[in-house]
């Protein structure tokens, strides 16, 4: 698409800030105000926008692509996507761990388990670990208490917390960098131990490793997302 716009700006409405694009008012993919909670990233998004040259290209707005759906898809029914995510909390990545006599549960241990507990004195519960690849359900408290954790979160933050679960295939890592003093590439790192260690093991992949600095990109994008709307 043409670009069709030539000055970018913020202003202040009802509920929060909206993105001009000269004098239109931005709005969602299903048309609806993409007003946003927060200065700052109603400020990203319209850097996004400015930052377009002759032509639009979607790929380059990230943050416009979260705040849509935010608001088209989390804000109508939170509940739902609340119910989706839990089911990380059920198959956790950094609860499975190796079986203990190999070399890669030690490293699990050393890098999750800090993780792990520090997110259960949080949580207030205790979650079950894994050796092995059969899947042991958590407790039924477990997830009342990740379901609470997540309930009490704006749609906007529950839109990062989503794609920053998903990308990690871990609730725990998700709800953990969403926390103002959270250091997301440490978490991501450590939700990415496994794929680590093979490529320690076995050697690099050149579209592996391609793919896994995209994916590392967009789990920071979202992070910035979250702190964003929180800011």
């Amino acid at each position: 698409m043409k670009r069709f716009y030539e000055q970018v700006s913020v202003n202040e409405v009802d509920g929060g800030w909206q993105v001009m694009l000269d004098t239109r008012a931005l709005k969602t993919v299903k048309g609806s105000p993409q007003v946003v909670p927060t200065k700052a990233l109603a400020e990203a998004l319209a850097s996004e926008w400015d930052a377009q040259g002759d032509k639009i290209d979607p790929a380059t707005l990230p943050m416009r692509d979260m705040a849509d759906y935010a608001v088209d898809i989390v804000a109508p029914d939170a509940g739902a996507l609340i119910e989706k995510s839990l089911q990380y909390g059920d198959t956790d990545t950094l609860l499975y761990r190796a079986d203990p006599e190999e070399p890669l549960y030690v490293r699990q241990q050393e890098v999750w388990e800090p993780i792990v507990t520090g997110f259960e004195d949080r949580l207030g519960a205790n979650f079950t670990r894994i050796s092995g690849i059969i899947h042991r359900p958590q407790s039924e408290e477990v997830l009342s208490r990740l379901r609470d954790e997540m309930a009490g979160q704006s749609p906007f933050s529950l839109a990062a917390i989503e794609m920053m679960t998903h990308l990690a295939a871990s609730l725990i890592t998700g709800l953990s960098a969403a926390q103002p003093d959270a250091d997301a590439l440490a978490l991501w790192n450590a939700a990415s131990l496994e794929e680590e260690w093979q490529a320690e093991e076995w050697g690099r992949d050149e579209e592996a490793e391609e793919r896994r600095e995209k994916r590392t990109a967009d789990f920071l994008k979202a992070r910035e997302f979250w702190a964003l709307a929180n800011s």
